[in-house]
């Protein structure tokens, strides 16, 4: 940034971009100091900051001398200009558009300016047609949101020079993978963060220069919300001179907000705070005030600037030199430190030393660990050196085998380290390496590896700003606690490096020295773990804890399958990686049901562990709210039952995302000790047992709840968790048998639909191509399937387009004029149904359509019903063509249904099936059919997969189209829900522009109330879930349309709009609660309201979307889960009329963390007309 003051502007460049982003506050007091009106505040000094840019530099000269090479003469280099040289940076301006219209190749460091632009792009490429590609290098191994908005900035200069670009930007990684974005999906967000800059430098009144007003401290500036970080150097000097909110430990943003908007403004003023604010719940007040009280008596509060007051009486200057204070603390939940396993002679104490830009030359891999060093009992240190990457992978090995060994001569043993830092990197190490992985994961699964982080932040409360290990160490380092220069693991590398480069100049002595510090520093990290850990075990006893013997029994741990690993080792034996990628692929989804289940168990018995407010945002979560749950029948013992049970209505916070069905079996979380028997582990605090969900409510659920042993209790849980997930079973074994046939028939693939849908080929016919220019689209897919050679086909549908019935009347002409054996699956049973009833209706027979309910028979079913162990016996008496519909278990149960015996599978709302369940059903039939869109909700997955083998179906088709590729299948292109005006919105957002209105839509009339996507902007702030402000404006909009003409066709009369007509869509159950509370109250009650699985399938003349979050900041799981493109699609797409989007404008000021989040933030702008 740059302020020229005889012209009174301000010029930015591309860097400001980020800045404003980190934080408008600090970049607004920058201006400030620049006008004079307040004294600049200096950055703290980064070595390694200044070494990622010394070595950024080295990487962006590599790559130009790639161009060089690669392009001789081609590359124009504009010399280096600074902004602030007005004549130098014409001439690079004059110099850039000459090499634009040139016949270069390549323009090295292009240079852009206007009034209030000036920026310099690293690289412009032209590509095969002639146009521009913007380049950036960055020594980042990811894509940088920061790093976006700058190829953004300088694809938007060359618009505006009229240069052709091209439609895409590349980010030249350190790593050397090159990291390709849509413009389209940067330029709407860019211009935003333009508009921000532009509206904030307005703000600051440049004309009055030194004489205006600094922006102060909290103030907000009105309408513009500016923000402020509260972490930077300019909002830490802010937060300590005003005591603000911000210096209390773990204050999130929205609590700030809640606090603040209650008069709580200060950390002075939460000490004395008597209650909580209103959507805070009594809990974290308690451990906020806990945490501010302690902060403030402490000395190591951290509420107190070091130069704030001259030494005296004595006492010794604030230096680094100087011991630091000793923080108080209490011991809020001592239930928490049972996690604390029994102490053992063999314990070790362990830490890193890492550097995480050293690279080798010819590698693309980054980061090194460069020191292993532990401690035993006796404070016996030992170290690993690593100097290289094959150092690395032999320190890893060398480590391994001491653990080994020493866990054999000491089996209690365990690892203690302070945050999740070195599990993590042993496990990414030896997954680099590819060696001892299974040693490693071992390690994880029996719990070695003992993290006391998370039970310091569970037990304790300390009053201190940070919890980071070395604030703790003055609790228990006592005389030893340490003062060295090297304080910051930044500083470490620093030095590491240093001792390199004396090393390479040959001087090693003066290396050996550094290394010497190095290992002392690590050696004292080691000691500060050990101590820690002891002081924690004596905080343990005096609450008579007794230590936990050993990890949770039922871990359900898994060895990876012989199978997995044959399939492995044949895709690392092949070249092709499109072939290499479908067996890994194939080796990821044998383990997939053990890894999924591992995860989930793992997650379960961490709960247990945990206080309710570390997961009670976690999806499928609900936190009871005691005082609005009732018992509905209490213990009686039913007939016929065996079980004494109760049923309680259940009501509480639901967490976003969650899906609660009934006869879902969730975990209910009690306390501990619990109110019946059970066998609990001693780092528990909670024991949970499996309750039946009978009735699911907006804010909770009905659940039944059986005695255990004949015991009955009045307590209620605390929350309600997910339930467990349902054994592989079937599917399992169909998996393994697939896979042995693709090891059988090694190296030749097998010629069968999985294995196709695997490789991603287009479907495979006797034709070679697919059939187009039929009656209909149904004809079209008739044809084809017929045409199939043992391959799939896929037909994505749109909202609106009849997915359903083209999927039913497909079936029934197959079936019919074919004679078709032909299965139906699905995630559900209802999808299952709603496919078969569709099926009858379209003309087969209720006789060849036959599935098992879920349930006991209603006598309403359109298909027969058969019992499970019934469809083998089913299928032999059919004398044709028939249709059966079951789950997953059995379209892969051999007992069920033959392997290969149907023609045809139809696999419904295949986007949101996983390619693991794919294969499994797979093995029953000859072809497979794909019917589903992957642009609405989406595949739900527990675990973390090797390879993307809990993609769902569809969408690896697809391969993250938005539209499926013409030789992988059909796009339903027409939807007859949507007015043209709801539809074209939805186009843009979801489907590229190519899904149009049946022109019979636009005969629908809403009297006085305009076709298609109404943006409904509010400015509110601090809320997370559930908006107030959103909900009074839904009750004003349902008010204005009941009521009025509404004509649903052209062949239908007008009638009013009744509440059946209006429909009102929101992420979060909490907004979900609060409107339907609030139409209730206005008369409204009828007016459906829920999330968008709920409607999924459903329409109405008008959709309300309300997105309830103030800001990205403020919600749950960032704007990246709120603005999720297929889940505005659903919502939106609901409309047949008009879909309102009832949104906060600070959504729009946020500049999102993930290029995903940008793309989505960009989307969201262009749907309610904001790009």
């Amino acid at each position: 940034m740059r302020y020229i003051e005889d012209e009174g502007r301000i010029v930015w460049s591309a860097s400001d971009l980020k800045a404003a982003a980190e934080c408008e506050f600090a970049w607004l007091r920058a201006i400030d100091a620049k006008l004079g009106r307040v004294a600049p505040v200096e950055d703290p000094e980064d070595l390694t900051l200044e070494r990622a840019g010394r070595l950024g530099t080295q990487h962006e000269l590599r790559v130009l001398a790639d161009y060089r090479a690669e392009f001789p003469g081609a590359v124009v280099e504009i010399p280096e200009t600074r902004s602030s040289d007005a004549e130098g940076l014409a001439r690079a301006v004059a110099l850039t558009g000459d090499a634009l219209a040139s016949d270069a190749a390549v323009v090295y460091q292009a240079a852009f300016a206007t009034d209030e632009f000036v920026g310099f792009a690293d690289f412009l490429v032209r590509d095969e047609e002639g146009r521009w590609i913007v380049q950036d290098t960055k020594l980042a191994r990811h894509a940088r949101v920061t790093a976006l908005m700058q190829l953004a900035a300088y694809a938007d200069q060359l618009d505006r020079i009229g240069v052709p670009r091209a439609d895409r930007v590349e980010l030249l990684l350190g790593d050397g993978t090159v990291s390709t974005h849509a413009v389209r999906d940067l330029h709407p967000v860019y211009a935003l963060r333009r508009a921000r800059l532009r509206a904030l430098i307005a703000d600051r009144d440049l004309a009055a220069g030194a004489a205006g007003a600094a922006i102060g401290w909290g103030d907000d500036r009105g309408a513009l919300r500016v923000i402020a970080c509260g972490r930077c150097a300019t909002c830490d000097l802010e937060v300590i001179a005003h005591r603000d909110l911000l210096l209390v430990a773990g204050m999130r943003p929205v609590q700030r907000e809640r606090l603040r908007a209650a008069g709580i403004r200060t950390i002075d003023d939460l000490t004395t705070a008597d209650a909580p604010p209103a959507r805070m719940s009594a809990d974290t007040f308690a451990n906020l005030r806990t945490q501010a009280r302690l902060q403030v008596a402490s000395p190591a509060g951290g509420i107190v600037a070091i130069a704030a007051a001259p030494p005296h009486d004595g006492a010794a200057a604030a230096h680094p030199s100087s011991p630091p204070p000793v923080p108080t603390f209490e011991v809020v939940f001592p239930k928490a430190l049972g996690a604390l396993p029994r102490p053992d002679h063999g314990d070790l104490f362990f830490d890193f030393e890492g550097d995480p830009l050293y690279t080798e030359g010819g590698t693309p891999q980054w980061g090194i660990d460069y020191l292993f060093g532990w401690i035993d009992t006796r404070d016996v240190y030992s170290s690993l050196w690593a100097h290289s990457f094959a150092d690395e992978r032999q320190a890893l090995e060398d480590f391994l085998d001491l653990v080994a060994l020493r866990r054999a001569q000491h089996p209690g043993m365990h690892i203690y380290h302070y945050a999740p830092y070195e599990p993590t990197h042993l496990l990414a190490m030896a997954a680099r390496h590819g060696v001892r992985e299974r040693d490693v994961d071992r390690l994880l699964r029996d719990g070695v590896f003992v993290d006391l982080y998370p039970i310091v932040r569970r037990a304790l409360r300390v009053g201190s700003r940070s919890y980071s290990i070395k604030k703790l160490e003055p609790l228990y380092m006592g005389d030893d606690v340490r003062t060295s220069d090297v304080q910051r693991g930044d500083d470490s590398i620093v030095k590491y490096v240093e001792a390199r480069s004396h090393a390479d100049a040959g001087d090693e002595a003066s290396a050996q020295r550094i290394l010497d510090d190095l290992a002392d520093y690590n050696r004292y990290d080691c000691v500060s773990t050990r101590r820690l850990r002891d002081w924690l075990v004596d905080r343990a006893r005096e609450a008579q804890l007794r230590p936990s013997l050993e990890p949770d029994a039922d871990e359900r741990a898994y060895e990876p399958s012989p199978r997995a690993e044959t399939l492995s080792r044949l895709a690392a034996g092949i070249d092709d990686e499109q072939e290499s990628a479908a067996l890994r692929l194939g080796s990821a989804a044998i383990d997939y049901y053990p890894r999924e289940a591992k995860t989930f168990w793992a997650t379960h018995f961490l709960r247990l562990r945990e206080p309710v407010t570390v997961w009670e945002d976690t999806r499928d979560v609900v936190v009871i709210d005691r005082d609005r749950c009732r018992v509905l029948t209490d213990w009686h013992l039913p007939e016929g039952a065996r079980a004494i049970r109760r049923i309680v209505e259940l009501r509480g916070e639901v967490a976003p995302g969650t899906r609660l069905s009934v006869d879902a079996t969730p975990f209910a979380v009690y306390e501990l000790p619990a109110p019946f028997p059970v066998e609990t582990n001693p780092r528990w605090i909670h024991t949970a047992r499996s309750v039946r969900v009978v009735d699911v409510l907006d804010d909770g659920v009905v659940v039944e709840e059986n005695a255990v042993q004949g015991f009955t209790w009045a307590e209620l849980p605390v929350a309600l968790t997910p339930a467990a997930p349902p054994q592989a079973g079937s599917q399992q074994a169909a998996i393994d048998e697939w896979a042995d046939g693709v090891i059988q028939g090694a190296p030749a693939f097998p010629a069968d639909p999985a294995t196709d849908l695997l490789l991603r080929r287009p479907p495979r016919t006797g034709t070679g191509t697919l059939a187009r220019g039929g009656e209909d689209d149904v004809a079209d897919i008739v044809r084809t399937l017929v045409d199939l050679d043992h391959s799939y086909l896929a037909v994505q549908g749109p909202p609106g387009t009849g997915k359903t019935y083209v999927g039913s009347h497909v079936v029934a002409r197959l079936v019919r004029e074919r004679g078709f054996r032909v299965g139906v699956v699905a995630q559900s049973h209802a999808v299952v149904e709603h496919m078969l009833d569709r099926i009858v209706e379209a003309g087969v027979p209720t006789a060849q359509v036959a599935k098992a309910p879920k349930g006991p028979p209603t006598g309403s079913e359109s298909f027969t019903v058969i019992a499970k162990n019934a469809m083998a016996a089913y299928i032999a008496d059919q004398p044709a063509g028939f249709v059966v519909g079951g789950t997953a278990w059995d379209l892969s149960h051999g007992g069920r249904i033959a392997r290969r015996s149907l023609d045809l599978l139809v696999i419904d709302e295949a986007g949101q099936f996983s390619l693991a369940s794919t294969i499994a059903v797979s093995v029953a039939a000859q072809r497979l059919l794909l019917l589903g869109d992957p642009q609405q909700l989406p595949q739900v997955s527990q675990g973390t997969h090797p390879e993307p083998v809990d993609t769902s179906a569809l969408g690896w088709v697809m391969d993250g189209a938005a539209v499926i590729p013409p030789d992988r299948g059909y796009f339903l292109a027409q939807t007859r829900r949507m007015r043209p005006e709801v539809a074209a919105p939805v186009s843009q957002l979801s489907y590229e522009g190519k899904l149009a209105a049946h022109e019979g839509t636009s005969a629908r009339r809403l009297d006085g109330v305009a076709p298609g996507v109404i943006p409904v902007a509010l400015t509110h702030v601090g809320n997370a879930t559930q908006s107030p402000e959103e909900a009074q404006v839904v009750v004003g909009l349902v008010r204005d349309l009941v009521g009025r003409s509404w004509t649903p066709d052209a062949d239908s009369a007008p009638r009013p709009v009744t509440a059946a007509d209006i429909i009102v869509v929101t992420p979060y159950n909490a907004q979900q609660v609060l409107v339907e509370e609030a139409l209730a109250a206005a008369g409204f009650g009828d007016v459906p309201v829920g999330t968008v699985d709920r409607f999924q399938g459903q329409e109405a003349a008008v959709a309300i979307v309300s997105l309830a979050a103030s800001s990205g900041r403020d919600a749950p799981r960032g704007l990246e889960f709120l603005l999720l493109q297929n889940r505005l699609n659903v919502g939106v797409s609901r409309a047949m009329h008009t879909a309102y989007v009832v949104y906060s404008t600070g959504l729009l000021d946020d500049l999102p963390r993930t290029p995903d989040g940008v793309a989505r933030l960009s989307a969201f702008a262009r749907l309610v007309g904001a790009a």
